[in-house]
């Protein structure tokens, strides 16, 4: 890095994961385009430590697809989930991070909405049933929140 580079910054271990259902509990999975074969929902961090999960979330989604969650009904499903950062992507934290707190929210869509990726991000996109949007997850807690929506829906 030179005198005139920016210092890199690194990311805030507190993150949004959104699942994108319709009310048929059909799910956006869409896939990364860092690790070919990793589907997920749309993910993550906070920008700013201020700033507020519902705010990141409809950032994310923007970024990530397309869509615009001001929108659609967003809801914070009042769940976290405390994992370990994969290896992979520990250079993207302070020295001695590992861990990272993720916040689990729900966009309702009234359909199959168009989508449009960020390349730089993901290359492709599938709207599944539910069962299998969560197997094909590779993140366990990206599974479990999709695994839960029948419930929040139906208002379980």
């Amino acid at each position: 890095m030179s005198s005139i580079d920016p210092p890199r910054r690194h990311k805030i271990p507190r993150s949004v994961l959104v699942v994108i259902h319709t009310p048929g509990l059909d799910v956006l999975l869409i896939e990364r385009a860092d690790h070919p074969g990793y589907w997920q929902s749309v993910t993550g961090s906070l920008d700013r430590e201020e700033e507020d999960i519902l705010e990141a979330a409809r950032r994310e989604v923007m970024e990530e697809t397309g869509i615009d969650a001001a929108e659609h009904r967003l809801t914070d499903w009042h769940a976290q989930n405390v994992y370990d950062i994969y290896p992979q992507w520990r250079w993207r934290y302070a020295p001695g991070v590992s861990r990272n707190t993720e916040h689990v929210l729900g966009l309702l869509v009234p359909e199959r909405v168009p989508v449009r990726l960020s390349p730089r991000e993901h290359t492709a996109f599938e709207w599944l049933p539910w069962q299998e949007a969560a197997e094909r997850c590779f993140s366990p807690s990206n599974a479990a929140a999709i695994e839960r929506l029948p419930g929040r829906v139906s208002g379980g």
